[in-house]
């Protein structure tokens, strides 16, 4: 089929196209009219992003605003908040609903029923640019329409204030119940770690440590001094036995050298010799001057003799007093260095439960802390959700649109009446052009011969009585 028989298929049908587009006009506009009329009412909500927040002061990642709407929706039209409205308007004590719902014979609560009912009437429009929201309500009263679009409204912030409270709520609650059992855990460290510095006495150990490692550091110190006089003392006394040994004389000795008692009596020796050696010139041996220089010569060098035993004798008591004390330095040292590990023992242990102290008393700081913003938090009142513009009742109603519905009538009725006569064509052929014989019969057309409208009209012939002749004709 091209477009020139499309048309004069339309042309030919068309009563019957305008019959069935006044039809569907005239059934639009009866139904449009008989329909009852539904208002809208509409509610503004803004939802603040808020960044910061309100109860530790914190800034907080900003979510993203798509996601956070279609929350948002999400809640108002959920059944919960439907419920709501219900309670708050009391529609189940209306008289109408509850008729409703006994004819209606469903089993249940006629408050969800209602609910259910405000739902399907109930429309979220979430804008993409901002932070407002539209929530609309329909209904067939303007003024009950605005006043549930309100109540929706103020329902939703409502319920969105419970659900940031409520898990706040029962964590604060969380909180209060470990806090008692985080209270014992420090408690028994701390009873712990006085247990310990009562039994050890411990009132300060850093300082104590400090002055025990002082003492046994200085012990160190005389022991190494004292082992190094002891070592000088024995090489002194190993030298006068080589020479005891060897019979040298004991003068030559440093310390005999150096004894002044010694030397005072070598002095004195010496003028005793000189006086001796001028009395044996002069008088005979057996003179009483004589005999008592002798003896005072001989009074002399006894004397030198025993102090210079008394000064080897002191070298030899001087080592063995070196090395009992330097036996004495080193128990002290021995006590000292097992004292001192017994308080680093101490220490590491007291380090331990002060550890333990601490992270008892860290937790238990940060329980209360977080117990403490918990419970802020669930006692918060606000939301950072407000009611921009409240819904007034409609003066026009927004249902049925009946210029919006006459257009789409027409141009349905046009589409039923162009399918209709196309249809009717389809069950009656008929020739309406050269086009249609060639077509049809499958001969060519050498000639069209034009006549008056009325002679076309009177020369038309259905394709049943055309495929007739055709057919006797070639029969004969």
């Amino acid at each position: 089929m091209n477009f020139q028989q499309f048309i004069n298929i339309i042309l030919s049908r068309k009563s019957l196209v305008l019959w069935a587009l006044m039809m569907t006009v005239i059934t639009t506009l009866a139904v449009s009219l008989v329909l009852p009329k539904q208002y809208l009412a509409t509610t503004s909500i803004v939802v603040d992003q808020r960044s910061v927040d309100r109860v530790t002061g914190q800034v907080l990642p900003v979510q993203l605003l798509p996601g956070y709407l279609a929350t948002q929706v999400d809640v108002i039209s959920s059944h919960k908040v439907a419920r709501k409205v219900v309670d708050k308007l009391k529609l189940d004590e209306n008289p109408k609903l509850q008729e409703a719902f006994a004819k209606a014979g469903i089993v249940g609560d006629i408050r969800d029923w209602i609910a259910d009912g405000l739902l399907k009437k109930l429309g979220v429009r979430p804008s993409r640019e901002s932070s407002v929201m539209q929530v609309d309500f329909t209904y067939n009263n303007p003024q009950l329409a605005a006043i549930i679009a309100n109540a929706f409204a103020d329902t939703y912030i409502q319920t969105s204030t419970e659900l940031q409270v409520q898990p706040a709520k029962m964590s604060a609650d969380w909180y209060d119940s470990q806090m008692a059992t985080l209270r014992e855990r420090l408690e028994h460290a701390q009873s712990v770690l006085s247990t310990f510095q009562q039994e050890h006495g411990i009132v300060a150990v850093d300082d104590r440590l400090d002055l025990e490692n002082a003492r046994l550091a200085e012990l160190s110190k005389q022991l190494v001094d004292g082992q190094a006089h002891t070592s000088e003392l024995q090489s002194r006394l190993d030298l006068l036995t080589s020479t005891v040994k060897q019979g040298r004389s004991l003068e030559s000795l440093q310390e005999v050298l150096t004894n002044p008692l010694v030397q005072s009596l070598k002095t004195d020796l010496a003028r005793v010799e000189s006086r001796f050696a001028e009395l044996s010139k002069r008088i005979d041996v057996n003179h009483p001057q004589y005999k008592q220089a002798k003896a005072e010569l001989s009074n002399l060098q006894q004397k030198i003799h025993s102090e210079i035993n008394m000064v080897l004798s002191g070298i030899a008591s001087g080592v063995t007093s070196s090395i009992q004390r330097d036996k004495i330095v080193a128990n002290a040292l021995a006590e000292q260095k097992a004292k001192v590990l017994e308080l680093k023992k101490q220490h590491d242990e007291m380090m331990v439960f002060n550890r333990e102290v601490e992270n008892a008393q860290r937790v238990y700081d940060a329980a209360m802390q977080r117990g403490v913003q918990s419970r802020m938090e669930s006692e918060i009142s606000q939301t950072n959700i407000a009611v921009l513009n409240y819904a007034l009742p409609p003066q026009q109603p927004a249902k049925p649109k009946v210029l919006l519905n006459m257009i789409l009538s027409v141009f349905l009725g046009g589409m039923l009446g162009v399918g209709s006569a196309l249809l009717v064509e389809l069950m009656d052929r008929r020739v309406r052009s050269a086009f249609d014989i060639s077509e049809v019969l499958g001969v060519p057309v050498f000639a069209v011969v034009s006549a008056s409208k009325q002679k076309r009209i009177s020369r038309q012939f259905s394709l049943e009585n055309i495929l007739d002749v055709s057919n006797k004709r070639g029969t004969a």
